[in-house]
């Protein structure tokens, strides 16, 4: 992640404080602003700082950090921390809600050293998103958060997430504000997004490195033919979502968002069109896999995906192999976005892509599966004792 000095106080303090203390430049590398970390229950999380500093060692040195929501001063905390002599890392319990500003200072010997601060620090819900085109930034319209409570992260820094969504492909829109807009409005804390699409994928291309099948997906810049005719995934695109995953850390977020199978259903080339026996098995092995990888069961939602145009609206092949990761208890299910047709699709109805009607109604539809099962799962970790 991109380091970013926040503040540098020591030159800010009252100058009978400054004159005592070596000038020191404070660095804060996490949280990055706007950044939401996934909380661990209804009403609490975790904030994870790092930083590090210029000009004075730290030995000796106590760290202070504090959240403030605007409502009311908060108490400057002693989070438990590892100090090498220029670096530090450290966790802070945080209430889930809006946004909190983070406030970090040095001091040794009563005398402040160094303050920095985060104007943006959420505890709230995060996803990760991945799939072809219609998980990305082909939309027709582009869409903004109306809460301005939705974030997204592109692998370096976080920002708003008003579309183009970082990191996905695609420069329109997405369903990704108003999906996020709608759970702030159902459980008011911030939403975080990691988008991982990949524009007219197969799930081919999305198997890991060395993966073999019979045959090739349309598009073959991310797969390469074998001697003996078969093909094998460079496993780009894999590699690419495990570590974007593993940034958010362990169970760093709710859940993977999965919609995809445009490119794998009633291809033109009837050759390099996927069964759908297949299709089911390849996708449980990036779920598995992917999972292996980041070491902890993260649960995905698959939805229904194999329209194209009017006339070529569903796949019962692929369909049915998406439902049955949801009978198999392999994934969760997602909404039926096949069900979208009309003034809902680009061009008048006519294309593949979402109008900024459907991006819309795409993204309550995310919501209506999505909302339910969060609270299910929320309440299930209160039961504990």
């Amino acid at each position: 992640m991109k380091r970013m000095i926040i503040v540098i106080s020591a030159l800010l303090l009252a100058p009978s404080v400054w004159l005592q203390a070596a000038e020191i430049m404070l660095t804060v590398t996490e949280p990055a602003d706007y950044q939401v970390f996934q909380r661990s229950s209804r009403v609490a999380g975790t904030v994870h700082l790092r930083g590090s500093f210029q000009g004075a060692s730290g030995a000796a040195a106590t760290l202070e950090a504090r959240l403030l929501t605007g409502k009311a001063d908060a108490v400057w905390q002693k989070p438990q921390f590892h100090m090498t002599r220029i670096a530090f890392v450290a966790e802070l319990p945080a209430a889930a809600g809006g946004w909190q500003k983070l406030e970090v200072r040095f001091s040794r010997d009563g005398i402040v050293l160094a303050t920095a601060a985060v104007e943006h620090v959420g505890v709230g819900e995060v996803f990760v998103v991945a799939g072809q085109s219609n998980s990305a930034n082909y939309g027709e319209e582009k869409q903004t958060t109306r809460t301005k409570r939705v974030a997204a992260f592109d692998g370096q820094k976080w920002q708003l997430a008003n579309d183009p969504q970082p990191s996905a492909g695609g420069k329109g829109g997405s369903f990704m504000p108003p999906f996020g807009d709608a759970l702030v409005d159902r459980f008011d804390v911030p939403i975080g997004f990691i988008a991982c699409g990949i524009g007219a994928t197969s799930v081919r291309e999305w198997l890991p490195k060395g993966a073999v099948f019979p045959n090739p997906p349309t598009i073959e810049s991310r797969v390469v033919k074998l001697p003996d005719g078969r093909w094998e995934s460079k496993g780009e695109a894999f590699a690419m979502l495990v570590a974007r995953m593993k940034q958010a850390g362990p169970k760093g977020f709710r859940a993977v968002l999965w919609h995809q199978g445009e490119s794998d259903a009633n291809q033109k080339d009837l050759t390099r069109t996927l069964p759908g026996k297949l299709y089911g098995e390849y996708l449980e092995r990036v779920i598995r896999d992917s999972r292996r990888e980041i070491g902890w069961d993260a649960p995905w939602f698959v939805a229904q995906v194999s329209y194209h145009v009017p006339g070529d609206e569903a796949s019962a092949d692929i369909r049915e192999a998406q439902a049955s990761l949801w009978r198999d208890g392999v994934a969760l299910q997602g909404p039926d976005s096949d069900a979208l047709k009309g003034d809902l699709r680009e061009h008048k109805g006519q294309g593949v892509h979402f109008s900024a009607k459907g991006l819309r109604e795409h993204a309550a539809r995310w919501a209506d599966k999505v909302c339910p099962w969060i609270e299910k799962a929320v309440a299930s970790i209160e039961s504990i004792p």
